[in-house]
């Protein structure tokens, strides 16, 4: 993804409203049916590859509207086609902007595979947008979890006390205890309403068949989903020793730092010890600090981000899991009903 310092423009919205006026909190993400039939589209086409694009409406009050996006060109690691990327969307732009189509940047949509979006990069491309715009979103479409029978579409924004504390850099257990956070707390998910105009609702009316539909869906009684959740198990797995691995971190840091007070305190017996026999002697006592010495630097604490970015990937996949098995249960129900009938 080219870097949105070249690429965003603030709405009329943004751009009027009082540098010292409190921005409303954001309810819902409006979406014009053409711009999620183009996230899908572009999404689907090169499923199982990853690609992103740029969302384009408007910000107004607590409503954040999408009326159109475009795709980002296919990424690769060199600072010239990056450059070119960043060009390409300077350019559609421009070009949106002379047709008189809506060309406020809102924020961006990517596609994942079975969930996989919780990362430290989705992370730095919120503060990156958010750099210069107020308010933004990330459209998240799983063309995978699409197949299972469910538009599986979410609209998604870092919450504000994450992102005070993602600035600081500081995740240790005393400042997350402090600011009273969790890894729940790291992103916000935000309804997402589908609007049309009302041409667009005029033409679909007349699209629509008049006869009654006469030929059964059998697709959607498909009882086989042991491809969807082995992946899902599968990636549940590497998540579990990923967090595994997490957890040694903050043991072997737990374990040098009480070797290390064990070590202060022997240390602090020993000059004690010597300071009572240089006041016999009738001599200075020696300070009982010393920061020159390796044991009285303070060993720093392991950051909890990727922790909780990683619980918060295996709460998704568990809910998809739950959320599966409940609908292969319900179909196979139905399957008997019609068995016996």
């Amino acid at each position: 993804m080219a870097n949105p310092n070249q690429t965003m423009a603030r709405s009329f919205v943004q751009v009027a409203a009082a540098p010292g006026e409190v921005a409303q909190p954001l309810r819902v993400v409006q979406m014009e049916g053409l711009a999620i039939l183009k996230i899908i589209k572009h999404c689907k086409e090169f499923s199982p590859a990853l690609v992103t694009g740029q969302l384009l409406g408007l910000d107004v009050g607590s409503v954040l509207e999408v009326t159109n996006c475009f795709p980002f060109p296919i990424r690769e690691e060199d600072e010239e086609l990056e450059a070119d990327g960043a060009n390409y969307q300077l350019e559609m732009m421009r070009c949106l902007r002379e047709v008189n189509v809506d060309n406020n940047t809102v924020g961006w949509y990517q596609s994942t595979l079975l969930g996989s979006f919780q990362t430290v990069e989705l992370v730095e491309t919120f503060l990156n947008y958010q750099e210069n715009i107020r308010r933004c979103v990330c459209i998240i479409y799983d063309p995978s979890r699409s197949n299972q029978g469910v538009l599986a579409l979410k609209a998604l924004k870092l919450s504000n006390s994450f992102m005070d504390l993602y600035r600081t850099n500081n995740f240790t257990g005393e400042k997350l205890r402090e600011k009273n956070l969790s890894w729940v707390d790291i992103f916000e998910e935000i309804p997402i309403k589908v609007s049309n105009s009302a041409l667009i609702s005029a033409f679909m009316n007349e699209l629509e068949a008049d006869t009654p539909v006469t030929q059964c869906d059998y697709d959607r009684l498909q009882l086989s989903t042991n491809p969807f959740l082995e992946r899902n198990v599968e990636f549940l797995i590497e998540c579990m020793d990923d967090l595994a691995v997490e957890q040694q971190k903050f043991q072997f840091y737990y374990r040098n730092l009480s070797r290390q007070q064990t070590q202060q305190q022997t240390w602090l017996q020993q000059r004690r010890i010597d300071n009572n026999a240089r006041k016999a002697a009738g001599e200075e006592p020696l300070p009982e600090e010393d920061p020159s010495n390796p044991i009285f630097k303070p060993i720093p604490e392991p950051s909890r981000l990727d922790s909780f970015l990683i619980t918060n990937q295996i709460s998704n996949y568990c809910n998809q899991i739950n959320g599966v098995v409940g609908q292969s249960l319900s179909r196979s129900y139905l399957m008997k009903a019609l068995h016996d009938n």
